[in-house]
């Protein structure tokens, strides 16, 4: 798609958007089985992080960063990794953040238990793709609402970052602000394609987040390509002082 005809499809009226993103979509092209598993995946791991979530003790690093990502009028478009998802929902819940989902039977549960805790989805349309959702979202933060990218997702590969919140970056100039989540003690399910992580209950969780990266609003490809390798840099460096942290709990016994 080329610039201008983004720009276009952006430029469009905003109509509802905001409240379309905070509403639970309609599930009627699923068949009952669908619906019905849709919405008991959407209330147990709403359930479960909840119930988690509120035992865990959080150590927050990095603080100013996020004041320097919303200095000047600015909001963050928060970037973190697809495996740190359970803990990351928790903390930044009922901050009115916009999360990118996909138009797919995971997509859906996932856009329900996320809204239940005051998160927005931008879905985009079923025949624009993430491309759609990519538009949706440069609209809603131009209506003042921050966004978030898990971003290996949705398929990995894992812990290698995609393009798009430096798109959105791009598109809109506010700040990317990279961060991650590391539990002391957890749960990881090797054998899915993040090695997701489940926190156990009352374990302490370290939260850091990084410098902001800006992104000019008239950066060529090869700009583009290098901030996506600084976001890059700048997660594998948090990924790898949170591992550190951990270790170092374990050691202390």
């Amino acid at each position: 798609m080329t610039e201008a005809v983004l720009a276009n499809r952006v430029g469009q009226g905003v109509g509802d958007l905001v409240q379309r993103a905070h509403r639970f979509s309609d599930l009627s092209d699923y068949t009952c089985f669908q619906r019905a598993s849709i919405r008991a995946a959407d209330l147990g791991f709403f359930g479960l992080i909840s119930l988690i979530g509120r035992t865990v003790k959080f150590e927050v690093e990095g603080q100013e960063n996020w004041e320097a990502s919303s200095q000047d009028g600015h909001i963050p478009i928060y970037t973190f990794w697809h495996d740190c998802i359970f803990l990351s929902t928790y903390y930044w819940r009922q901050r009115g953040i916009v999360v990118m989902t996909s138009q797919s039977f995971d997509g859906e549960y996932i856009a329900r238990f996320i809204q239940r805790f005051g998160y927005g989805a931008a879905r985009g349309s079923s025949t624009r793709g993430s491309v759609g959702a990519v538009i949706e979202m440069i609209r809603l933060m131009r209506q003042r609402q921050p966004a978030a990218f898990t971003i290996d997702g949705p398929k990995g590969p894992r812990h290698v970052a995609k393009m798009g919140a430096v798109i959105l970056a791009k598109k809109t100039g506010n700040p990317i602000l990279p961060f991650t989540v590391t539990a002391a003690r957890c749960w990881s399910f090797t054998k899915s394609w993040d090695s997701f992580v489940i926190p156990m209950p009352f374990t302490r969780a370290r939260l850091e987040m990084a410098q902001p990266i800006f992104v000019q609003s008239d950066a060529d490809e090869a700009e583009m390509e290098a901030r996506r390798c600084e976001l890059q840099d700048s997660l594998d460096s948090l990924e790898s002082r949170g591992q550190e942290w951990r270790t170092g709990l374990s050691k202390r016994g």
